[in-house]
């Protein structure tokens, strides 16, 4: 039975989550997991241009993994051909890949699953297995969504993440240098965790968010972003809905990158991973260490994006 009386909790918020058709899980890279599991599949083909945690959970379980190259407008330059139970793993860098090119990487190698961790917004394309999460996005301690029609053959246990939102809620009312060391605590827990279903505080705080007015605001900034900065970009850019962050390349970035820590303007590295002696040359390399994500998302306004770009600018003596 129940506890009756007490103190309150949590108060049970709307429940109006955006993609509450797919599978909801507790993180990305078990979605993934998931999907091998379920397909079956024994062999993958990653980008070496990827984070860690999806090369670190296919060593742990001990699959066939096997790198490729990328193009300079983020493609996949890779000509083998797959058997049934290998698949090509498919990032969507910052959304630069939109869904018609997504239906025709699908028809070139079938079996592909396809990494919209940087573009949660995008629709998965039916019948293409798809990975989405939500902490790149939003307040959240965990929690991904998958679109597959795979099922695996056993049930899951719901994940508990009370114990991962310290970091969230001391930046709410402090800043995040302050529970930075929460952050990697939590990063840290994560990477322990077993598939398991979404947590229930997750899906509370998922089914509350605003979709549209975030949508809106990420894609005013990342419009200013390329409205100024696009003359001086390298990257040629499409303009995804509901941004992550606005890819600018720069020479030195690494250099450009402390000069704004110290102005406390953060720029993360997202592929630290790629910075090996064997890619040393590369365009994995170069756009690792030269493109600079600048938050874009629903937390700041046109005016904090005019102060980012005129640091940014008058560091690089840009006209």
């Amino acid at each position: 039975m129940d506890e009756i009386g007490g103190y309150f909790q949590l108060e049970q918020l709307i429940s109006n989550e955006y993609y509450n058709n797919l599978i909801s899980l507790n993180t990305g890279r078990n979605a993934l997991l998931y999907l091998l599991k379920a397909k079956k599949i024994n062999k993958l083909y990653i980008p070496y241009f990827i984070c860690d945690s999806v090369i670190n959970i296919l060593k742990t379980h001990s699959y066939d993994i096997e790198f490729y190259y990328i193009n300079l407008d983020f493609m996949p330059i890779f000509q083998n051909s797959l058997d049934e139970n290998e698949y090509i793993y498919i990032v969507n860098y910052f959304g630069q890949l939109d869904n018609d090119k997504v239906i025709n990487l699908k028809q070139r190698y079938h079996n592909i699953i396809i990494d919209n961790t940087q573009a949660f917004f995008q629709k998965p394309v039916e019948n293409i297995d798809t990975i989405y999460t939500c902490r790149k996005f939003f307040g959240v301690p965990d929690g991904a969504y998958l679109s597959t029609r795979a099922k695996l053959e056993y049930d899951l246990e719901i994940d508990v993440s009370k114990d991962r939102i310290i970091h969230l809620l001391g930046r709410y009312e402090g800043t995040a240098s302050e529970y930075y060391s929460y952050f990697q605590k939590n990063e840290g827990l994560l990477n322990n965790q077993g598939i398991k279903y979404m947590s229930n505080l997750t899906h509370n705080i998922l089914g509350a968010i605003d979709y549209e007015n975030i949508r809106k605001i990420r894609n005013q900034n990342y419009s200013y972003l390329e409205s100024i900065l696009g003359l001086h970009n390298k990257l040629k850019l499409r303009s995804p809905d509901g941004a992550f962050a606005y890819p600018f390349y720069v020479e030195n970035g690494i250099v450009v990158k402390k000069a704004l820590s110290d102005m406390k303007i953060y720029i993360p590295t997202l592929w630290q991973n790629v910075f090996i002696d064997k890619l040393k040359g590369k365009l994995e390399y170069d756009y690792a260490a030269n493109i600079l994500p600048l938050p874009c998302d629903q937390r700041y306004t046109i005016e904090n994006m005019c102060y980012m770009v005129k640091t940014i600018k008058g560091f690089l003596n840009l006209d």
